[in-house]
C-alpha cells in the first residue's frame, strides 16, 4: 500500500466512523465533512476526477448541516 492509497483509506474509515456518531454532537457532522474533503483531494490526486466531484459535494452538504446543527444546539443553551 503506498501513501496516497493510505489517506485514502484513512479518509474513508473516518467518514464511516464519523458518519456514525454524527446523531451524538455536531461536531462529528463537521469532522464527516472535513473526513470528506480529505476523499476529494485523494480522488483528485488519484485522477478520479467524478470521485473528487462528489466528495466536495458531499463536504458542501455536510458543512451546510453542521451549521444548522449547531446554531440549532446553540440555541437551546
Amino acid at each position: 500500500m503506498n501513501g496516497l492509497t493510505a489517506f485514502g483509506f484513512a479518509a474513508i474509515i473516518i467518514m464511516l466512523i464519523a458518519y456514525i456518531l454524527e446523531d451524538r454532537a455536531p461536531v462529528w457532522i463537521f469532522v464527516f465533512g472535513t473526513a470528506c474533503v480529505a476523499s476529494s483531494i485523494y480522488g483528485w490526486l488519484a485522477g478520479t476526477i467524478p470521485f473528487g466531484i462528489v466528495e466536495i459535494l458531499w463536504a458542501i452538504v455536510a458543512y451546510r448541516k453542521w451549521w444548522k446543527a449547531r446554531a440549532k444546539s446553540e440555541s437551546f443553551r
